[in-house]
């Protein structure tokens, strides 16, 4: 006999006690029946009349958003967007907390990951239990730092720049983000009439004045004439390969960080925030203390951020190889290092391309894995290499813990943790572990 259907509880209201923050950008609560609610738009300690918005009888868990508030928490302000809030835009999951209570939610994430994948404490991590702002982003609370230099605008039926709403593909159509850097919110993308296509990414270098759109046409559609308030370069996706084919102007955009300048091409990856690249490139140097001769490789590499920093500070007598799967950041690694004679950057995935180098011992580590980290095979051949430190950089702290748990079982300790707030108004943090041999910390 086949299994009745659950009932979908899509719709119920529940008043809750919210607990903890939980990692999504969400609070954790239960129901009268005891079952858990992950609740966004609300603050631990708040009670809150939460409507379900996934989820069925039975389920290990249901999602919800906070509809009423009933017992407000002192973190908690007016929402500064006209666009957030349940059932809105998707993009932002902090706009009801003060500035510095984002940063504290975050820092308590890190740390419950940190204690429950990695076993370890904040103090065994050599971390301070701060989420530190980027520089120039300590506003007051009901302002908004504009900052994203990159915006991915889904577009409406009729033809409307929109930002996706939570866990849908429904679009929220929109006049101005808050949280869009100038340099794109001067390009007027809210504007205009973009009918035929499937979204329009707009980038404004931060390192330069160059500006981009990239367009993605719905199957069988005709690009528009793009005029836009500001000079900008125009490329498109092919709608079959998903390659990315300059209209035009220039096919990448100019990005600068450690002293240095970096060709980013075909929306190719760069830090979002204008001010991560050198908060991170810094940390990491500072964590890592390159010396002359050192041997130093860079892991997911992009077009070459840290391998630059490294070259530069491991001279001519040492060597950098940089690993990176994307063709493209390949390619623009390659230019953007090509004054440097040691060091070398190999196409691939790390897991493939690092065993096949021979490489059997080296100095430094740098890796900047995506959000689902390097994972346990990986970590465990770079815990072989013998590294005097390795600076691990995260997006993810669930990812970051779980590998750092890896490191340990390799041999390796953390010796510091800084936090960082490169996505504000967001529950995204990036973080940068130091480990070092854990012989060492004996």
């Amino acid at each position: 006999m086949q299994a009745e259907p659950r009932k979908s509880l899509v719709g119920e209201e529940y008043e809750v006690e919210v607990g903890p923050v939980a990692h999504g950008g969400h609070c954790i609560a239960r129901t009268s029946e005891g079952q858990v609610l992950f609740v966004r738009h609300a603050l631990p300690g708040e009670r809150v009349v939460a409507r379900v918005t996934e989820g069925e009888e039975g389920a290990r868990f249901l999602r919800a958003d906070a509809v009423e508030v009933l017992d407000a928490s002192k973190d908690r302000i007016d929402v500064p967007c006209p666009y957030a809030g349940p059932g809105r835009c998707g993009g932002c999951d902090w706009q009801h907390a003060k500035p510095g209570a984002q940063r504290r939610l975050k820092a308590d994430v890190i740390a419950e990951q940190l204690q429950r994948l990695a076993g370890l404490t904040p103090e065994e991590a050599g971390w301070d239990g701060t989420v530190v702002p980027a520089e120039g982003d300590k506003v007051p609370a009901g302002q908004v730092p504009a900052w994203r230099t990159r915006v991915q605008y889904a577009v409406t039926a009729d033809g409307r720049a929109g930002l996706r709403r939570h866990r849908s593909h429904e679009v929220e159509p929109i006049d101005h983000c808050m949280i869009a850097a100038e340099g794109v919110s001067e390009l007027g993308i809210e504007k205009r009439d973009w009918t035929g296509m499937d979204s329009v990414e707009a980038i404004a270098a931060a390192g330069s004045q160059d500006r981009q759109v990239i367009l993605t046409p719905k199957p069988g559609a005709r690009l528009p004439l793009v005029e836009l308030d500001r000079p900008v370069s125009v490329l498109r996706v092919d709608e079959r390969s998903g390659g990315i084919h300059r209209v035009h102007g220039r096919p990448f955009v100019r990005e600068r960080a450690d002293g240095r300048t970096h060709r980013v091409g075909g929306g190719g990856f760069w830090q979002v925030h204008p001010k991560a690249a050198d908060t991170l490139v810094t940390a990491v140097m500072q964590g890592l203390l390159p010396r002359k001769g050192d041997m130093a490789l860079d892991l997911y590499c992009g077009v070459g951020l840290f391998a630059g920093a490294l070259a530069d500070r491991v001279g001519d007598q040492g060597a950098v190889l940089g690993i990176e799967s994307g063709k493209r950041a390949v390619e623009d690694a390659r230019h953007n290092l090509a004054d440097f004679d040691r060091v070398r950057i190999e196409q691939g995935k790390v897991e493939s391309v690092l065993p096949r180098t021979g490489i059997t011992e080296v100095d430094l580590i740098v890796l900047d894995p995506p959000r689902s980290g390097a994972g346990r095979k990986t970590v465990e051949h770079l815990s072989s290499l013998g590294a005097r430190r390795i600076a691990y950089v995260a997006c993810d702290p669930a990812a970051l813990a779980r590998d750092l748990g890896y490191f340990r079982d390799g041999g390796y300790r953390v010796r510091m943790l800084r936090a960082f707030d490169l996505f504000p108004m967001t529950h995204h943090v990036e973080c940068v572990a130091i480990l070092e041999p854990a012989e060492k910390g004996r």
